[in-house]
């Protein structure tokens, strides 16, 4: 990997990640358009260790808020009635379903998970999904001549279930297409979280599968065509520009729809289907070489 492809791939890494377009699935699209070999699972699992980094100082006071009062809450009773430490093991339990099929499901991701048709149905059914989350919430929030404005769950609200089906959500983004935040946020806002509460969560209960998932993967740095220094620049690269579209991405969510994103991600499948069935664009490109 050249220095030039591990920047256009951190910014792409960056700009993705917490966008519900699927950072893993523009990653493989990006190196097979432009003809380079497939970054791999293990490039795209360390990158996003820089997009996470992000999330924890953007997060950082909630982070430490939550931190501090599960430990307090190991010892001391009172308080494992806190909010915040009510937090601390739901994202604990919404981890357990991506970190037990992350391990089951090793090969597959880094394989059959890979193929470009599989990303196109992805994309177009994740986003019809979220388009239907989307509209109900809006339906929620809007009322209308015949509905009342409905209350939407806050994360005060959220429970070991939902924390659970909000894991299970997670999980889907296993597979490149489906969106670690698009599966999580659309999970929510069906289940009738607000769409900040559903965000927020979403991010934080991407911390621990992230990290441990690029610190799994850093053994694989140095092997094949992925290599320390331009991983690591890459890494840098999706830090610095995912910080900038969290701040943007959190404002955005408050007052607008995720519709742009639903309508992107089902014309990018479509053209992905194009581009296969016309031969332009092989659904394993860049496969062999990786």
């Amino acid at each position: 990997m050249s220095w030039f492809e591990s920047f256009i791939l951190g910014l792409v890494q960056g700009l993705t990640e917490f966008l519900p377009i699927s950072s893993s699935a523009h990653l493989r699209l990006t190196a097979a358009f432009a003809g380079w070999h497939d970054p791999g699972a293990a490039f795209t699992a360390i990158t996003q260790i820089g997009t996470e980094t992000a999330v924890l100082i953007y997060f950082r006071k909630d982070i430490a808020r939550i931190v501090t009062a599960w430990f307090r809450s190991l010892t001391d009773k009172s308080m494992r009635s806190d909010h915040d430490a009510q937090m601390g093991w739901l994202v604990i339990v919404g981890s357990i379903p991506i970190g037990v099929l992350g391990i089951t499901l090793k090969d597959q991701i880094e394989g059959p998970f890979r193929d470009l048709r599989l990303i196109a149905t992805t994309l177009i059914v994740m986003g019809i999904v979220l388009g239907i989350a989307d509209r109900l919430a809006a339906r929620d929030e809007a009322g209308g001549r015949h509905r009342v404005v409905r209350d939407r769950k806050t994360l005060k609200d959220l429970g070991v279930k939902d924390g659970l089906i909000f894991g299970v959500c997670q999980a889907m983004a296993l597979i490149p297409g489906v969106s670690r935040s698009g599966a999580t946020i659309s999970g929510g806002l069906l289940m009738g979280y607000t769409r900040e509460s559903a965000a927020r969560y979403s991010f934080l209960l991407a911390i621990p599968a992230v990290l441990a998932s690029g610190a799994y993967e850093l053994k694989d740095a140095g092997e094949g065509h992925v290599s320390w220094g331009p991983t690591i620049f890459a890494t840098i690269v999706a830090f610095a520009v995912g910080y900038a579209v969290i701040a943007w991405f959190m404002k955005f969510i408050t007052t607008k729809s995720f519709m742009p994103f639903v309508i992107y991600r089902i014309l990018l499948g479509i053209l992905l289907f194009i581009l296969i069935g016309t031969d332009v664009l092989s659904p394993h490109a860049g496969e062999s070489a990786g």
